[in-house]
């Protein structure tokens, strides 16, 4: 269960100090809000389709959504575009790809930030962290207004299996093109190899790699559980999905209408989190039961220990390392 301060506090908090001045007098009118979205799993799609529902719900049918799913319009990155250009009124995308919009996103990139899924969450639902990073694309025409669930990325491999930083040592294993993640691998001694998606498997089979890192689906969904034989629960990165909103379209809504969009967000992103949990609980089974992969835990505090030099140098950007000292400040219960 989630726990912390809701979503729709953060929301709350971030939508008032955008709301147009006339809202008072603002007379109520039928607003459809066009939202799409590039390709995702299903509990992401359920949610977002449930947001839907319950906006219309809450709203006495005066907020509706129309959805251009599945990359019909295009990638994240020529979504957000759409968003600024006011051709779409909102959108999901990838924590990862918002550091493109704003810095303060980045954060959410940095390894072993999180000491587990629960501080995870108690972030996410901090208004005292979430407002700012949330808010800081504002002069670009849309904001954050919630988030959902993507999961944590792990270490898979084949032959032997990841159990302390050691066992890094020397390993070929694919990254993304990511600075971030290419000086993650080298601080815990592997080799980073930068490589498209699809070609992982086969560099897999082939002994190329020694390795990866993804969440379970990559072992289930794109079936690299046949070519390697341990999957290491160690959760170097775990970057949220981010939902926004335009400005335009926020200013558009009444007072009502936008506590409408609030509970509903808040509903969507409780029941997200609640398959996604469950969706990777059954895919572990899958890892295990029709793989055969070994799931390996760890303690990941000499992981955090070994990557601190990626912190030393985010002190270099004092709003970003702000930002990471009050996601530690929250760690504990």
């Amino acid at each position: 269960m989630i726990t912390s301060r809701p979503a729709k506090t953060i929301l709350a908090a971030t939508i008032s100090l955008l709301a147009v001045t006339s809202t008072a007098v603002q007379a109520e009118q039928t607003i459809n809000l066009k939202l799409a979205y590039a390709q995702n799993s299903q509990p992401v799609k359920d949610a977002l389709n449930l947001f839907g529902e319950l906006v219309e719900e809450k709203s006495n049918g005066s907020v509706t959504v129309s959805y251009f799913p599945d990359s019909q319009l295009g990638g994240e990155s020529e979504l957000v575009e759409l968003l600024q250009a006011g051709a779409i009124d909102m959108t999901k995308v990838s924590g990862g790809l918002m550091g493109s919009f704003s810095p303060l996103y980045d954060v959410f990139s940095m390894p072993y930030l999180f000491d587990d899924e629960e501080h995870f969450y108690r972030v996410m639902n901090d208004s005292d962290i979430m407002e700012s990073i949330y808010r800081s694309t504002e002069d670009q025409g849309f904001v954050g207004v919630g988030w959902y669930d993507s999961g944590q990325r792990n270490f898979y491999t084949t032959n032997a299996p990841i159990e302390r930083v050691e066992d890094l040592a020397g390993k070929k294993i694919r990254v993304m093109q990511s600075q971030t993640a290419i000086d993650t691998m080298r601080l815990l001694g592997a080799s980073p190899v930068i490589m498209a998606q699809e070609e992982v498997y086969t560099a897999l089979q082939q002994g190329v790699l020694d390795g990866a890192e993804n969440n379970e689906f990559a072992l289930t969904t794109a079936r690299h559980g046949e070519v390697v034989d341990f999957y290491t629960l160690d959760g170097h990165t775990r970057i949220p999905d981010i939902i926004l909103i335009s400005n335009r379209a926020l200013n558009g809504l009444s007072d009502d209408q936008r506590e409408a969009v609030m509970e509903a967000i808040e509903a969507s992103t409780e029941s997200q989190v609640a398959q996604w949990r469950e969706a990777i609980a059954n895919a572990r089974t899958q890892i295990q039961e029709d793989f055969g992969v070994t799931i390996v835990e760890v303690d990941i505090a000499p992981f955090q220990e070994a990557v601190q030099p990626i912190y030393e140098t985010l002190e270099s950007t004092p709003e970003e390392y702000a930002i990471y000292q009050q996601i530690k400040a929250v760690s504990a219960p």
